[in-house]
């Protein structure tokens, strides 16, 4: 092995007495071992032989075993073939120090990527070229440019984003800030704002939000804020700008971007507001009344959700403020079960307006009351009707009534009207009493007022009747003629 040996970048220094006599087997065996695909080919470049270290590029290409007297070059991709010829040109000179990246193609015609380096192998020309498995690197490198791809795909749609966000950020109408949550500071301005606020929008950028504001409407504006900050949402606060002149109402919202918290803050210009006449003036105060009335008022949207309570309901559900009502379902509190407000809307949707639903409202610390609920539906600009419900507190007046003074049903309309005011063991002993009554007074009717005949037509004895008759308040029993 002392043939151009001095080619290499550092080669064994005594190859005689360190390798001994090694023959050809043992070269082969060190040479399959060298690299995961070893192949012979003779000066003209014809495979002589070959041998695979690894099971896994052998699997890949099984038609290695036909290489075998065909031309290196024949075995690789079209794009390297150049890179092949050069290989074995190069091998044993300084050029041969370089690996090259060829493709081998399998019988599905897929690329196999194989690292090759060549080196001499006998003084009659034949060349052994070492071949390392690209495809995991290859893989990876894929994964890589996949990756890299789909960064610059969202890094051109953020981009997007970010210009169609300063479009319209900048010719949007509205006086819009952006706002550091933390430092209460402005951080963006666009030109409508800057034109309310009467300075360019570079001044006002780092400015804090409430010097552009009169100091009175401070408190407004930090209760807005903090309002924001606890639940998302608040009712828009009035404002007076810095001029002294300019009444605003002021309405944020949270976001975040890149780690930081911000508010969006618009301003928009209060109208002076014409004179009430007296009628609305009357109007404010009926709400005025209702608003602090001693029974409770619920104003619900077509599925009963919360858009408006008074003060005695708040007590009365044990709620500190209407933000915690607003938006929430009514079945929350109100009725023993969902039922109840599904049956209450029911009846309103068909008739209009209902009185005196018997039901029961629950506290969020778990008080309850038994009430009675009137509620109509009005008419919305959506299309879908609204429903106000009045809310009476009547547990103070059923523990003092007595159910033995309480008159009894007369007909089958008037125990259906007992239906979701009374439960059902009770609406039963009702029914009862009503067909008892009823079959009495046909037999009454039918035997000319004769009790004896009408207590045997019902299997009655006498006196069982006359307790009957007693308890319905039954014809007039000091007269006992017909008897």
């Amino acid at each position: 092995m002392h043939w151009r040996i001095s080619s290499l970048v550092k080669a064994f220094v005594t190859p005689q007495t360190s390798l001994g006599d090694l023959d050809a087997a043992s070269a082969a065996t060190l040479i399959a071992a060298a690299a995961d695909i070893a192949i012979v080919v003779d000066a003209a470049g014809m495979i002589l032989d070959l041998a695979f270290h690894s099971a896994d590029l052998a699997a890949e290409l099984p038609n290695a075993d036909g290489w075998v007297g065909r031309n290196l070059v024949e075995t690789v991709a079209a794009d390297s073939r150049a890179k092949t010829e050069q290989l074995l040109r190069h091998a044993g000179t300084e050029a041969a120090a370089r690996w090259r990246h060829i493709n081998h193609v399998n019988p599905q015609g897929a690329s196999v990527p194989v690292l090759y380096s060549a080196a001499p192998a006998s003084e009659d020309g034949r060349v052994v070229a070492f071949g390392r498995d690209l495809r995991a690197v290859s893989a990876l490198q894929q994964r890589l440019v996949n990756a890299q791809q789909s960064l610059d795909r969202d890094y051109a749609r953020l981009r997007e984003v970010e210009m169609r966000y300063r479009l319209l950020f900048q010719s949007s109408t509205d006086s819009v800030l952006v706002v550091d949550a933390a430092r209460n500071r402005v951080a963006e301005v666009n030109p409508a704002a800057s034109e309310m606020l009467d300075a360019p929008g570079d001044h006002l950028i780092g400015k804090a939000l409430l010097d552009l504001f009169t100091a009175e409407s401070a408190p407004a504006i930090q209760a807005h804020l903090a309002a924001v900050r606890a639940g998302g949402r608040a009712d828009n606060a009035p404002a007076l700008l810095a001029d002294g002149k300019t009444a605003v109402s002021l309405a944020a919202a949270l976001f975040r971007q890149d780690a930081a918290t911000l508010f969006l803050v618009r301003l928009a210009r209060q109208q002076p507001r014409a004179a009430a006449s007296p009628a609305e003036s009357v109007r404010a105060r009926l709400l005025a009344v209702v608003d602090h009335g001693p029974d409770a008022f619920v104003l619900a949207d077509h599925d009963g959700t919360v858009l408006a309570a008074n003060a005695a309901f708040l007590d009365m559900a044990q709620l500190a403020s209407e933000d915690q009502a607003r938006g929430e379902s009514l079945d929350r509190w109100l009725g023993q079960s969902a039922l109840d407000l599904h049956v209450l809307i029911s009846n309103v949707r068909s008739r209009g307006a209902i009185r005196f639903f018997a039901t029961s409202v629950r506290g969020e610390n778990g008080a309850t009351a038994q009430v009675e609920v009137s509620a109509v539906a009005v008419a919305a600009n959506g299309g879908q009707p609204n429903f106000g419900f009045a809310i009476r507190n009547v547990g103070p007046r059923l523990r003092t009534e007595s159910r033995i003074g309480r008159d009894l049903p007369r007909s089958v309309e008037q125990l259906t009207e007992l239906i979701g005011r009374v439960a059902l063991k009770d609406l039963v002993r009702e029914a009862t009493d009503v067909i008892e009554r009823l079959c009495i007074e046909a037999a009454l009717e039918l035997t000319g007022d004769n009790r004896a005949s009408a207590a045997e037509m019902l299997g009655l004895s006498r006196q069982s009747l006359y307790v009957k008759l007693r308890r319905y308040g039954l014809g007039d029993l000091d007269n006992d003629g017909h008897d």
